[in-house]
């Protein structure tokens, strides 16, 4: 799997002109709209010289500009220019797969979860498997699948090597199955842990909100339209 970031020196001057909780302050300051240095000066308590330094650093760093008044020349503002912030945003890009593999050890919970979010998510193929896939799918997992109207797929499991090509982009979901197939093949890593010796719904929610959130990044991150995100429903657990 390729990544490419990019931009990496700008990001590094942009984090270090805003690590100082002045610089900070005045940038949350100019988020809703354009200040005058006097306006800044009192809203922060910072004396004229401090204020002058930090407007200086920020304007060198491309972070805000100054504006005269149209009504009073003598009267300047300050604006924050958002754009400038968009560097700060890491660029991470994940090459379009062919299909992706979730992969767990039993393939009874965790990847076939994953498998049905991704469908739901993104239109690249998706399928799941185990290093050591039990009999059947969780019972439990089918119950919070449903509860959240995911659709597993199927109801039986799958050997990884039953299923993966080589040009999948593999997700092992668990570190046994990620320890287990070794660096012989591209890989992405979330380690997420087995509900299954807990065994109550509040384990397997937990399971399916942490998968939710790392699928969406990654789908976000594949390079591929994706669908608006489903809101998960919350669940009524029993009490």
């Amino acid at each position: 799997m390729g990544i490419e970031i990019n931009d990496r020196r700008r990001r590094a001057a942009l984090h270090r002109v805003l690590a100082d909780p002045a610089r900070l302050t005045i940038v949350d300051a100019l988020m809703v709209g354009d200040l005058s240095p006097g306006e800044l000066g009192g809203a922060l308590g910072l004396t004229s010289n401090l204020l002058a330094h930090h407007l200086r650093v920020l304007l060198e760093a491309g972070l805000v500009a100054r504006t005269r008044s149209n009504a009073d020349r003598r009267r300047a503002y300050v604006r924050l220019i958002p754009a400038a912030l968009d560097a700060l945003n890491a660029t991470t890009t994940v090459p379009v797969p062919p299909r992706v593999v979730f992969v767990c050890t039993r393939n009874a919970a965790r990847s076939p979860l994953a498998a049905a979010l991704w469908a739901a998510r993104s239109p690249i193929p998706v399928t799941s498997a185990g290093t050591r896939p039990g009999p059947c799918l969780s019972p439990r997992a089918v119950s919070t699948a449903r509860r959240h109207g995911l659709r597993l797929g199927r109801q039986g499991t799958a050997h990884v090597r039953d299923v993966l090509e080589p040009a999948d982009l593999v997700v092992a979901v668990c570190d046994k199955a990620y320890e287990k197939l070794g660096p012989a093949r591209p890989q992405v890593h979330w380690s997420v842990p087995d509900p299954g010796p807990i065994d109550t719904d509040e384990a397997f929610e937990e399971v399916l909100a942490q998968l939710t959130e790392r699928v969406d990044r990654l789908a976000a991150l594949a390079g591929a339209p994706v669908f608006a995100a489903p809101r998960l429903a919350e669940p009524e657990l029993p009490s």
